[in-house]
């Protein structure tokens, strides 16, 4: 399956809006009308022993705030972030040839918030919760149906609630970079870097 080239348009520091979650929302809105999932984004993390670890999540949010994710927080990747408050996200979108970076600490949402988005789950998804012991070793695919069979007959005929264990994160941005790819390998790059909470931000270019 071939896709055609992607648009190599120049970016610009006049293209920039000055707050980087607005220009986030535009490049955002621009992938979701060109190809699938562009919510998709690695997440790395690094463990107690300086280890680094990535895998793909999806983005459930941002806003001015940051990035929201959810997951189990039992999991290797919620020990993780515990263990050091940090975390950077990637997303590309290749069919605009496009790339965003965000680096920053990482808090837990509060359960109303989490309470909000697991109501929206379909109901596999929230039993699926219950059922999984994310990260931990299991004896197969049988020991995995039948938690998650003991977990449909515990809530059958009712609501499924969210488990202690699982909820959601936010990503504050200390730091954004956007990309766009250029031929040549001349590369736009500029990034946002702010030192206070709630100071301004700062934008630079980067070499490619």
């Amino acid at each position: 399956m071939s896709f055609p080239a992607p648009e190599r348009g120049p970016l610009s520091r006049g293209d920039l809006d000055p707050d980087p979650i607005v220009q986030f929302e535009r490049w955002f809105a621009a992938a979701a009308e060109v190809q699938p999932l562009p919510e998709a984004m690695t997440l790395a993390t690094v463990d107690a022993d300086g280890r680094p670890d990535a895998r793909m999540v999806l983005m459930k949010g941002v806003d001015p705030r940051g990035f929201r994710f959810f997951t189990n927080y039992e999991g290797a990747k919620a020990a993780q972030i515990a263990s050091t408050g940090e975390a950077a996200l990637v997303f590309f979108w290749p069919r605009l040839d496009r790339q965003v970076r965000v680096r920053g600490p990482v808090s837990r949402l509060g359960g109303a918030e989490s309470d909000e988005y697991f109501a929206t789950r379909d109901r596999d998804s929230r039993l699926g919760a219950w059922a999984s012991p994310q990260s931990r070793p299991i004896e197969g695919r049988r020991d995995l149906e039948r938690r998650a069979a003991e977990a449909a007959e515990r809530f059958s005929g009712g609501e499924v609630p969210r488990p202690d264990h699982w909820g959601g994160f936010l990503v504050e941005p200390r730091s954004i970079e956007f990309w766009q790819g250029r031929g040549a390998r001349l590369h736009d790059r500029f990034r946002y870097e702010r030192t206070a909470p709630e100071g301004e931000w700062d934008i630079v270019r980067l070499a490619p």
